[in-house]
């Protein structure tokens, strides 16, 4: 069936509820990969970062149920979307108070609309959903998640991305906006295999080069969107208002970053740091706004 003929009108409204401990095995090996020494010695002495939370709460489907993109197959909780590729596209989050590491948390999931849309690609099927994470002392944390679905790449599509990685070897670098808070990262296949492996995330976008250029048309691994994000908020809480809470955050991926080379993250504070948004943003192998948002901190951390 065209995705343009599915009636997927009776999953909006669809609810599921997820029950996770905030392990501190997960929080050593994000560590890890992060280079928190402190934190892989002592996973519980602190609060859960921002961003961390999503180490958690995901699909753990048998093997036999996976399907070829490497994802849950569709059509349990979310819609059996007709089109092959899939993407993060953005969050809205609000936290009431951290994570604690160790304690038992429930997340209620429920799909709120979906919507498509004809862009420059061709097609696309917006799925937003909505998380309210709650443990015994209450909520916890608010979020709204984008996903987006599109077809496979055109031969325009195909040949704009190889054109990307040739430029990215050609050692072009120019940035479309610099922020006052600069941190270049390095990201490598390791990087990218480690993360999804604390995720429990099978997308082989992430760690199969051969699946990236044959299938989806991509020049290189792509680098998890929530990654991204975790480390944006990383450089929030370490180097822009260390001590300070992260009350809100918000960001929509606007292109992918690969394993090409490495990527920026950007910060510009406002003066005073008050509870005002901040933006940061993080740009691509070729200097690029990539994921485009703002924080908003609030008192000291929790």
């Amino acid at each position: 069936m065209d995705a343009a003929d599915q009636d997927l009108s009776p999953w909006v409204g669809k609810r599921q509820t997820v029950v996770d401990t905030i392990s501190p095995v997960q929080v050593r090996q994000m560590a890890a990969t992060l280079n928190d020494a402190q934190r892989l010695q002592r996973p519980d002495s602190r609060p859960l970062p921002a961003g961390w939370h999503w180490l958690f709460f995901n699909p753990v489907a048998l093997q036999s149920g996976l399907g070829p993109d490497g994802h849950p197959m569709r059509g349990d909780f979310l819609p059996p979307v007709a089109l092959e590729r899939r993407m993060w596209a953005g969050s809205r989050l609000v936290w009431q108070r951290p994570f604690a590491v160790g304690t038992v948390v429930e997340r209620t999931s429920e799909i709120l609309r979906i919507s498509r849309k004809t862009g420059r690609t061709g097609e696309m099927v917006f799925v937003t959903v909505a998380h309210s994470y709650r443990d015994g002392d209450g909520s916890i944390l608010e979020e709204e998640q984008d996903i987006v679905y599109r077809g496979p790449p055109s031969p325009a599509d195909s040949a704009a991305l190889a054109e990307l990685g040739a430029q990215v070897r050609a050692g072009r670098h120019a940035f479309e906006r610099e922020g006052q808070y600069l941190q270049a990262v390095v990201v490598d296949p390791v990087m990218l295999y480690r993360y999804s492996a604390a995720t429990f995330n099978g997308h082989r976008i992430h760690y199969d080069a051969d699946y990236c250029r044959t299938v989806e048309g991509y020049p290189g691994r792509v680098v998890h969107g929530p990654l991204i994000a975790t480390l944006l908020l990383n450089l929030i809480e370490t180097r822009v208002a260390p001590g300070r809470f992260v009350r809100s955050f918000e960001f929509k991926a606007l292109r992918p970053t690969f394993d090409l080379s490495g990527f920026h993250l950007h910060a510009a504070p406002t003066q005073g740091l008050g509870d005002t948004a901040i933006p940061l943003w993080s740009t691509d192998n070729l200097g690029q706004v990539a994921l485009d948002g703002r924080v908003t901190l609030q008192g000291s951390a929790r």
